[in-house]
């Protein structure tokens, strides 16, 4: 009997324990709950999800947050377009302004044919490693690039690869994320508009013999093409030319009468 006594105690008092371990938990849940911003949990649904980081928050929740709290306009994600900052645009009653779809580009052509080569170079494949050797790597001009692929290791959408000895980059499959801009150290990527007609590909700002020497189609700053283009859209800064986009008609006639062919088609 008092073996029976005993068990009935102890369950007892496991009971209890049980029972206020489990109210005070309850009232600790409702005490302690954090509270959701619905739009923000409405908004994170609705992103992509890749964390990319393109959009220059860390990752799809800081920019949900954002949004949510104003401090991002709704088209803020590049992954996602405007399809996503339409719907993103409806759960926070707002108008989403249209904006221009931008993709990488690479601003050299100096493959393995049209580039000089200083030295031959064995070691670690890794672009950002080529600073610390002679000349900033083995190509001739020290503003081309240099092939190793550190942003094609860098793409999350598989839009960038190694041609030639060239980065080039699938503007279809570019998401405009911006971690191969980023992960460039000659600074050859930049984010330019889908629809440009033309462009640049050259980053060389070196005087034009010396560009020649280098390269075969570098450019050498000659200004034929500010000659040429009726819409005031490019000039020449220290002996390299660049496009306003803004003003671009794309006639094409830079690009036809480049005596080097560093502008090219988009």
């Amino acid at each position: 009997m008092d073996i029976l006594m005993g068990i009935l105690k102890a369950a007892g008092m496991v009971g209890a324990v049980g029972i206020f371990v489990g109210v005070f938990l309850g009232v600790a849940a409702i005490w302690f709950k954090i509270k959701v911003d619905e739009k923000e949990e409405a908004v994170l649904a609705l992103l992509p999800g890749n964390n990319c980081g393109g959009c220059g928050y860390p990752g799809c929740s800081g920019l949900a947050a954002a949004i949510a709290k104003g401090e991002a306009p709704v088209n803020q994600c590049p992954v996602g377009g405007q399809p996503v900052a339409d719907k993103i645009a409806k759960v926070m009653g707002v108008e989403a302004e249209a904006g221009e779809k931008m993709v990488a580009f690479v601003k050299c052509q100096g493959d393995c044919e049209k580039a000089g080569q200083d030295y031959d170079y064995y070691g670690i494949e890794d672009c950002r490693m080529l600073s610390f050797v002679p000349n900033g790597g083995p190509k001739s001009c020290n503003s081309g690039c240099l092939g190793f692929g550190s942003c094609v290791k860098e793409c999350p959408f598989d839009a960038i690869h190694v041609v030639n000895g060239v980065a080039v980059v699938d503007k279809d499959a570019c998401k405009a994320c911006g971690k191969c801009v980023a992960v460039c150290p000659k600074n050859l990527i930049e984010l330019i508009p889908y629809s440009a007609p033309v462009t640049v590909a050259c980053s060389s700002k070196d005087k034009g013999p010396v560009t020649m020497k280098a390269c075969s189609v570098g450019c050498i700053g000659c200004g034929i093409c500010v000659k040429n283009c009726g819409s005031d859209a490019i000039s020449v800064t220290d002996f390299h030319a660049a496009i306003d986009y803004s003003k671009c008609v794309g006639c094409e006639a830079c690009m036809e009468k480049c005596p080097k062919k560093a502008i090219v088609a988009h």
